[in-house]
Parts: C-alpha cells; structure tokens; sequence
C-alpha cells in the first residue's frame, strides 16, 4: 500500500516512479512525470478488503451513512459535480480500470482509494459498473430563513408535502434547478434528498439546489406568506382552480409558492385551505393527474419562462 506523496518525496523528477495504473515503463525511462501528476499526490492503493478505510462503503445502506453525517454519490458524472460542488468530500473511491480519468477530477480535494473492480464490487456489496463512487458529508440544515435571506425577489418555491418515491424526488429537484427555482421545501413526510437514488436521478442537482426540510409545514407556509409576503398557490384538479395559462405573479407579492400533491392523493385539505389561490393544468383525454417532476416543470415554465436561450452550466458552486 502506498501513496504517491510518500514516493515522491526528495526524488528528482528524472528517478521519479509512480505506482499510478496510468503511468508506464517509457514515462519513466524518458524521465518524464506520469501521466496523473500532481493529481496522484492523494491517490492510495488499497488491497485488503479489512482496511477501515473501506468502511463507508460497505454494503452502502443509506440509513447508516445518514446516521453518521455522511453520503455516497455513485458514478463518475455525479462524483464530478460532487467534487466541484462547496460539500465537503471525504474520500473517492475507484477501480484500477478508471483511476487514470478519475485521479485528475479529485486533485487534492479528497482521498483517492484505487481498487481491484473486484474488491470494489465485494465492499459494496453488489457489482459497480460505474467504477466510482465517493463519500460526502451532510450539510448542515438548511432553514427558511437562511433560504430567502440570501435569495432575490421574485422568489419561485416548489413546496412538496408528501413524496416518498427516491426517484420522484430526485426528478424533482433536478427539474427546480433546470428552471432556477430559489428553492425547494419538502414536508416532513418526504424521502431523505440525500439518498444515492435521489442523488443520481437528481444528476447531482441536489449539491446545489437550495432544499429546507421542515418539521411543521403549516407553520411554515404560514411564516412565508406573513413573514416574506410570499403567495401561496395550490395545485389541484378543482372547478374553481384557475388555468395555469392564465395565471400571473400577484402584483405587491414578493414570490410565489407553488404547493405540489402526490400524483395519486393530491394535496390534502389542509395544504390547500391554508393557499391564497387555486391553479391547475388543463388536461386531455381523461387523464387527471401527471408525474410530480412533470406538473412543476409546466408550472415552472410558465411562471419562470427564461428571456434566453438555455445554456447548461459548468459544473460549479
């Protein structure tokens, strides 16, 4: 087991050898640096499956990392966003097939942990074919003051009361960045934003897309309407519900909340009897309800439509 910090130290660059996969025999002859310098200078090979290095990820149960503050991120899109994200990154992990393309993303911002794919596939528990995964840390809970505090009006909340299917949630938050939602609030009876299928799904939006979690939600959508004058809207199937086609921004309102149900139940009674307005998207064919990440990527359009062409961003804090 060795670290190329250790290697490298007090040997000229013309001696220098690295133990990276991705150097070779003609780098070294011709004196050259290999191919991952500096970026190897956090790289270590690890052979022994008992190496409490390996601990986060066995097995990779997302209640126990959740548990010690921690995260994985899978794949090496995602691992990427990660790494260029403000969260701060315990340690990568990756097979011998892959550390040549992955060593340059992770640099010196986390440890390096380079594997036999087969050791990799046995710490976690079942066969990796991304090649790559890394552990992140939990950031500290975001409130909704620390939301709106730092945001500018007009602000645009997605709120979802109930939504427990990882998938959903994940497509969810990916769309609320896509738009340039301020944020997303989710009730207390939603999945966990940081699990590794709301994490992938999400595309690793989720490291940025500001997300407040509450604990009372009535009391909280309360505090948004009297506190930063933000207007409530209820999405529902109702005859009273106004088109979304028609509907605009309340004049004197600092933003707009737009409440979200579950694509079987819809919003509950209370949600909605606690809204300033009512606004549904007309549908054909009999159909009465859409995928969640759906009906707030219409929403959103509509009350977010950009004055630009869309142009995806670097990947970046």
């Amino acid at each position: 087991m060795i670290t190329h910090g250790a290697v490298a130290t007090g040997i000229r660059r013309s001696t220098y050898e690295c133990d990276c996969p991705g150097s070779s025999k003609m780098r070294k002859k011709k004196g050259l640096w290999p191919a991952c310098y500096p970026m190897c200078n956090a790289m270590i090979r690890l052979t022994d499956f008992d190496d409490p290095r390996f601990d986060p990820y066995r097995n990779l149960r997302d209640k126990q990392l959740a548990d010690t503050g921690r995260f994985i991120a899978e794949g090496r899109r995602v691992t990427e966003r990660l790494l260029a994200s403000r969260l701060a990154v315990e340690s990568v992990l990756t097979d011998e097939r892959r550390a040549g393309e992955i060593a340059p993303l992770v640099g010196d911002r986390a440890p390096l942990y380079v594997v036999p794919q087969e050791v990799m596939s046995r710490i976690a528990g079942f066969e990796i074919h991304t090649g790559v995964l890394a552990i992140g840390l939990r950031p500290a809970p975001l409130t909704r003051e620390g939301l709106l505090s730092r945001a500018t009006p007009p602000y645009t909340l997605l709120v979802a009361p109930i939504l427990k299917e990882p998938a959903n949630l994940g497509a969810l938050i990916r769309t609320a960045a896509a738009f340039g939602a301020t944020g997303l609030l989710l009730g207390p009876r939603c999945c966990d934003p940081f699990l590794r299928r709301v994490i992938r799904v999400s595309m690793a939006t989720v490291f940025r897309l500001p997300i407040v979690i509450s604990e009372d939600l009535p009391q909280d959508l309360l505090r948004l309407r009297e506190r930063w004058n933000v207007e409530l809207c209820a999405t529902v199937l109702a005859p009273d519900a106004e088109p979304l086609q028609s509907a605009q921004r309340s004049p004197g309102r600092s933003g707009t909340a737009i409440m979200l149900g579950h694509e079987v139940e819809g919003l509950d009674a209370q949600t909605v009897a606690l809204c300033d307005r009512k606004i549904t998207i007309p549908m054909h064919l009999g159909t009465d309800s859409l995928n969640i990440s759906v009906a707030a990527a219409v929403c959103c359009y509509h009350f977010l439509a950009p004055q630009e062409p869309i142009r995806l961003p670097e990947a970046g804090p």
